[in-house]
């Protein structure tokens, strides 16, 4: 299992822990799902994110 799958799979998790509520827990899971798919991609090195500028 790579780190992308493993991130979507934390964050479906996390939803799933919130479910029982209707359409208020089906987009929880959705934006956890989300979120947990970019932390997995980025620590997989499929995305970067935007380096800071500095002052």
């Amino acid at each position: 299992m790579n780190a992308a799958t493993t991130g979507l799979a934390a964050g479906m998790a996390l939803g799933f822990a919130g479910y029982f509520g209707g359409f208020w827990a089906f987009l929880l899971v959705l934006v956890l799902g989300a979120a947990g798919l970019i932390v997995g991609l980025v620590l997989q090195g499929d995305l970067e994110l935007p380096a800071r500028r500095q002052r």
